[in-house]
């Protein structure tokens, strides 16, 4: 079997499992919260279209954007737990993922049950209140199972809809079948990103066809046919809910036990977690990786122990975390970046890995020496006629800022990309220079040529190892990482990097870290 796919499947219980789970408790959740309100507000008109404006416009909001949220607001809940009671909770993964696929599954379950109780035949009512039924009567044994065809339609499209945006939660910490498509994505592996949606869509299609008998008994009024539906559901359901502590049991693996290895959302984070996955294993400590982080979630989760182990840059915590617009020489960087995370986060820096990937203005080879642009300065005269590319968080970056103002830089368009397409779309002519990163083995793949900065706009973007304050309470921790320490220079990290983003012979994560652990070992030729 081809080694990729091997991995794929060898993962996919554990992804799956998550993903049911998530799936499976946000859904409970939704149903006790929605069918109560929808039973409540179907009695008072000027509630029920003040809640449905409510949950219309949360419906409103991107999914990826609603996840998001939900970690800096389970943050501020979490400290007044702390100053309140003396304990917080975790606000990162789990909660901040069931808090927001709960509200998202509000809408077609509250508007299909009020729609349904809504559309009982009046006469029927008033029927039952005529043979002597009591309003709470009336609801159970005539309203609720007339409207319940509608009613179970409406949790037939909440389903489908949190399988779907589930896959999203990845970024704020939370396992799921995401992580093939956000890995997939950013190490371009067509086969992690092609079974995270055909995963995900399989999984949607089995939940709607029980869910849909399930509809189609209440509709019927086929008692089999409901019990067997709900039987099914409740196999699956059940299963997602103590599938990950089974298999977690299965593998003899304690969570608490393992130390959390971070990693960000591009090829050269999953390798170097994958690199500290295998040294911290031969040291026989027990390790996991969480991986396609958010920037700052994994800064935030390393501060809290969330995750033990993380490799974060001092340019962009210079420049987002500590908010400093201007830029410095490497040590004063370094130097001050550490006493910053030690004495505002509690974070140890172990120290630099030994390479920088800092921000740079590259460009294709042959139109650099056409235009004779050797430096960002040299780009000034030419930028109303050029196009520039940068990723998602770079033309609202301090580094951004900064090369306009030095260099009055003034380009005729800005286009923003996914960083896996930003390369190509660079090497295609789709725009003439891009904000890359000086360690993406892509640049040498395209055949791209970075830019000077004679003028430091750009800060230092030393790699750091980081440890928890847990970690760094350590020492088995600390010694087995230490040797890492200067021990990857450029060279190394972008040949690394270039295994993976090739188009040709490309390798995964896991074994372009054992390259790279390979290649620390061998000495260094005089």
């Amino acid at each position: 079997m081809n080694q990729n796919l091997a991995r794929q499947l060898e993962i996919l219980p554990l992804n799956l499992s998550h993903h049911l789970k998530i799936t499976v408790i946000a859904l409970a959740i939704g149903v006790l919260v929605g069918l109560p309100l929808s039973i409540l507000i179907a009695r008072r008109p000027r509630l029920r279209y003040a809640v449905l404006t409510v949950i219309g416009v949360i419906q409103t909001v991107p999914s990826l954007a609603l996840l998001a949220l939900m970690v800096p607001l389970l943050a501020m809940l979490s400290d007044l737990a702390e100053r309140t009671v003396g304990t917080g909770f975790s606000f990162f993964g789990f909660y901040p993922t069931i808090l927001a696929l709960s509200l998202y599954s509000l809408l077609p379950i509250v508007r299909n049950a009020v729609t349904g109780i809504l559309g009982v035949d009046p006469t029927l009512t008033e029927a039952a209140k005529g043979i002597g039924m009591t309003p709470r009567q009336t609801l159970l044994r005539v309203e609720l199972p007339l409207a319940a065809p509608v009613i179970v339609a409406g949790l037939r499209t909440a389903t489908v809809w949190v399988v779907g945006t589930a896959t999203l939660a990845t970024p704020i910490g939370q396992r799921s079948l995401g992580n093939y498509i956000f890995s997939g994505l950013q190490t371009r592996n067509r086969v992690a990103v092609l079974f995270g949606c055909v995963a995900a869509a399989v999984l949607a299609v089995i939940l709607d066809v029980l869910i849909g008998a399930l509809q189609k008994a209440t509709a019927e009024r086929r008692r089999a046919l409901a019990v067997a539906s709900m039987l099914a559901l409740a196999l699956v359901f059940g299963g997602g809910l103590v599938a990950p502590t089974l298999l977690a049991h299965w593998r003899g693996v304690n969570r608490s036990d393992q130390v959390g290895i971070g990693a960000k959302t591009f090829t050269e984070q999953y390798i170097l977690a994958s690199l500290f996955e295998q040294v911290l294993l031969d040291a026989g400590i027990p390790a996991r990786r969480n991986e396609s982080l958010g920037s700052s979630v994994g800064l935030d989760a390393l501060a809290r122990s969330e995750i033990d182990v993380f490799v974060d840059y001092s340019g962009t915590i210079w420049a987002n975390a500590m908010n400093r617009s201007g830029s410095a020489d490497r040590e004063t960087v370094l130097d001050e970046v550490s006493t910053w995370l030690s004495t505002e986060l509690g974070i140890r820096t172990l120290g630099r890995l030994g390479f920088e990937n800092a921000y740079a203005m590259a460009m294709r080879r042959d139109q650099a020496e056409a235009l004779g642009i050797t430096t960002i300065a040299d780009l000034a005269r030419h930028a109303p006629s050029l196009k520039i590319g940068g990723d998602y968080e770079f033309f609202e970056r301090p580094e951004w800022f900064a090369i306009q103002e030095r260099y009055r830089l003034d380009f005729g368009r800005e286009v923003t990309y996914d960083s896996t397409f930003m390369y190509e779309a660079a090497y295609r002519g789709e725009v003439d220079v891009i904000s890359a990163f000086t360690t993406d083995g892509r640049i040498d793949t395209y055949d791209l040529v970075l830019l000077d900065d004679p003028l430091g706009a750009i800060p230092p973007y030393d790699a750091l190892l980081l440890l928890s304050p847990e970690a760094a309470e350590r020492d088995d921790i600390v010694t087995a990482l230490t040797p890492l320490i200067e021990s990857i220079d450029d060279q190394r990290m972008r040949f690394a990097n270039s295994l993976v983003d090739r188009d040709e012979d490309k390798k995964p994560p896991y074994a372009a870290a054992s390259d790279l652990r390979a290649a620390i070992a061998r000495p260094t030729p005089p």
